[in-house]
């Protein structure tokens, strides 16, 4: 009980706040991290820069795998992954899930098609995506330009405009830069 109370005031206090006071302002420099990943149920480390060097990232973060908003995201993302990769995009989820709960999670609701990565408390941080009194992300979502500047920032607690938003930023990137 004391749970869903807590849960329940985080939530509208996370619908209260609107995206420029939650997270990084477009055209901030996104903070490098290298954290434990999964796709496709397999470990491996997935750095930040890297991803950069191949195009632009849509680093997206949620608050727990397996519960029904980030369930619909992931589900969402996993249909878009292909368009993402068209333009020259990696998609990658991340949330204070340990890595054996992301290995299951993106294998079943990521669908083998993007990395979900396990956020330490300092990542989260340095987003400025915590959740109102839990130590877990909210539902915020980055494009990052090749050259670490946040290009787009998108934070709601609902899913849904998540993979559209974050797409239209990506098309806009990549009609200013045909040749990257």
């Amino acid at each position: 009980m004391r749970r869903a109370l807590i849960l329940t005031a985080a939530a509208l206090s996370l619908t209260a706040c609107s995206a420029s006071h939650a997270a990084l302002p477009d055209g901030a420099i996104a903070p490098d991290f290298t954290a434990q990943a999964s796709l496709a149920g397999k470990a491996f480390s997935f750095h930040l820069a890297d991803a950069l060097k191949r195009g632009p990232v849509v680093l997206y973060f949620y608050p727990a795998a397996f519960t029904s908003g980030c369930t619909i995201e992931a589900h969402d993302f996993a249909e878009a992954t292909d368009q993402f990769r068209a333009l020259g995009a990696t998609v990658i989820g991340v949330s204070a899930d340990n890595i054996g709960k992301l290995n299951r999670f993106s294998a079943s609701e990521c669908r083998n098609k993007f990395a979900v990565a396990s956020a330490s408390a300092k990542l989260i941080s340095n987003y400025k995506v915590k959740f109102p009194l839990l130590s877990r992300s909210n539902r915020t979502s980055y494009v990052i330009a090749p050259d670490g500047k946040i290009l787009f920032v998108y934070s709601a607690l609902n899913p849904a405009g998540h993979v559209e938003k974050t797409m239209a930023a990506v098309k806009a990137w990549r009609v200013a830069h045909p040749a990257a």
